[in-house]
């Protein structure tokens, strides 16, 4: 399994590798045919983790969850009950179908930019302004 732990002399160098994994990810969902699990499959999905999101680990509640690929649906992840596991929209939707190295270089950067905002690094506080901005404008198309 690739992993998130090459370093990179330059920014460029790394800019080049996340659109070198987007580039791949994007190859295999062209291919990727989705089918729908039965009712059956997704109650077997939302039992094997007590009804728990298996990203967050929050309780599932209602009938609104996805069943997410563990394996990447658009990496050859098989349709398979086993290849699932339940996850609340929210999380699966920003788990999207990113591979695992590139899901993990995600979850890297996003826990590194949370201790730099934490810290009010100025940097940091440049770009949570931006992303603030940006969740007000998504937040406005999603409400219509």
């Amino acid at each position: 399994m690739p992993k998130a732990d090459k370093l990179f002399s330059t920014p460029e160098r790394f800019g080049a590798h996340l659109r070198s994994l987007r580039a791949e990810r994007r190859v295999g969902k062209k291919q990727a045919v989705r089918r729908s699990l039965t009712p059956r499959q997704r109650q077997t999905v939302l039992a094997k983790t007590g009804r728990r999101c298996h990203i967050c680990g929050g309780k599932i509640k209602g009938k609104r969850w996805s069943a997410d690929h563990v394996f990447a649906h658009c990496q050859g992840g098989p349709h398979l009950v086993d290849n699932y596991l339940p996850a609340h929209d929210l999380c699966n939707s920003y788990r999207w179908f990113y591979g695992s190295e590139e899901f993990q270089w995600i979850m890297k950067l996003g826990v590194w930019m949370r201790t730099q905002i934490d810290r009010e690094r100025p940097h940091a506080m440049d770009l949570a302004n931006q992303f603030i901005k940006y969740e007000r404008r998504r937040a406005a198309r999603n409400s219509t």
